[in-house]
């Protein structure tokens, strides 16, 4: 995720902490100071230093029930509002996500009786005041794990709860109605709390945004490796691109733009290989910064990876995604550059499948121009 620093690894899976999340513990020093000056500050600090411990507990444990089924988890982002566990892929079998979700939810719930035991088997009532430090550590914490478990199992998108409805919706629906009805389910949830943050509490017109936009995403998701099921590469590759050469400058893409309707250009050597993809934004930020004479291999993005046109058109939406990729390359036996795969192209790919389901439509796209 952009924007986030990573602090520490587990067993493959690294930990990363978004600076909006720094730029909230700065928040909460300084309101907790104004209010009760140092030591409430720093006791401020302490008890959301915790509760995010708790928030990364909770994501390995999605973690290590995602490991049960052969599901690895590249990394997990602290935000202000939770942490974010990035699965490679969701397990299409309704028990297995089932268990992944509620595992989450699960952790909090340990966690909360451990604590509840440590306290003696006694809660005060004043321990959902969170905000008080009148009110011991470990109380408050035990309330708030309590709802940690509670809030993540609103059946809505991307909450743990969202997940839990879509397994139990795939038992007689199948997998991809599922999604459907539970990603509505989400939205409607949205606009309830998007209502509510309008006469109550603001903070839940940005938590509705989150939710809705988290199941708006997902129903995406799905849709594309439904779409993508059963297709190769080469279904949906560009074959008709202008290409740039390592020799070409960011004043020859400029005008291979204006002249076309390409927004990515491969950077192409004498041998036919990728050597990257200029896209349009780094290229109008090469003007602004280096002028139209910059060389293109400088400022062209060389992280893009490249895929064989005979493999499953999913492995190549699943490298886009996890990489937020502008293009990947698509490559012959001979690690030549036959094709491209951009998000625009598969989109359109998606609308001509959902409007002649039945069949596929090869386009006719034949020839790489080069400059």
């Amino acid at each position: 995720m952009a924007w986030s620093i990573p602090i520490g690894a587990v067993k493959g899976t690294i930990i990363r902490v978004h600076f909006t999340f720094l730029l909230f513990l700065v928040w909460i020093a300084v309101t907790h100071y104004a209010q009760g000056g140092r030591d409430a500050a720093v006791q401020g600090v302490i008890f959301i230093v915790l509760l995010f411990l708790c928030v990364l507990l909770h994501e390995f444990g999605h973690v290590l029930a995602a490991r049960r089924y052969g599901v690895q988890t590249p990394d997990i982002t602290l935000l202000p509002i939770g942490g974010v566990a990035r699965l490679e892929r969701i397990p299409e079998e309704p028990s297995q996500e089932l268990i992944i979700a509620l595992a989450g939810p699960a952790v909090n719930l340990m966690i909360a009786a451990v604590l509840y035991l440590a306290l003696g088997g006694f809660l005060p009532r004043e321990s959902m005041e969170l905000q008080n430090p009148g009110v011991s550590l470990l109380a408050r914490l035990v309330s708030v794990n309590i709802f940690l478990a509670i809030f993540n199992l609103i059946p809505a998108f991307p909450m743990d709860g969202g997940r839990v409805l879509r397994a139990i919706l795939a038992y007689r629906m199948g997998y991809s109605r599922g999604t459907q009805i539970a990603a509505t389910v989400g939205q409607v949830l949205a606009f309830g709390l998007a209502l509510l943050g309008l006469i109550g509490n603001p903070l839940l017109i940005f938590i509705a945004i989150f939710v809705y936009l988290g199941a708006a995403s997902e129903a995406h998701a799905v849709q594309m490796r439904q779409v993508s099921r059963g297709l190769l590469v080469s279904d949906a590759m560009i074959t008709r691109f202008e290409i740039l050469t390592p020799s070409s400058r960011v004043e020859d893409a400029v005008q291979y733009l204006i002249q076309t309707t390409q927004h990515e250009f491969p950077v192409v050597d004498g041998a036919g290989h990728l050597r990257g993809v200029l896209t349009r934004d780094d290229m109008i930020r090469a003007l602004r910064e280096r002028g139209p004479d910059a060389p293109a291999v400088e400022v062209m993005r060389s992280d893009v990876p490249v895929i064989h046109h005979r493999l499953p058109l999913d492995d190549a939406l699943r490298l886009m995604q996890d990489g937020r990729l502008p293009a990947i390359g698509v490559v012959n036996s001979e690690a030549h550059l036959v094709g491209l795969v951009t998000p625009e192209n598969v989109a359109e790919m998606m609308m001509i499948l959902a409007a002649n389901p039945k069949r596929f439509v090869r386009m006719p796209w034949q020839r790489i121009s080069s400059s």
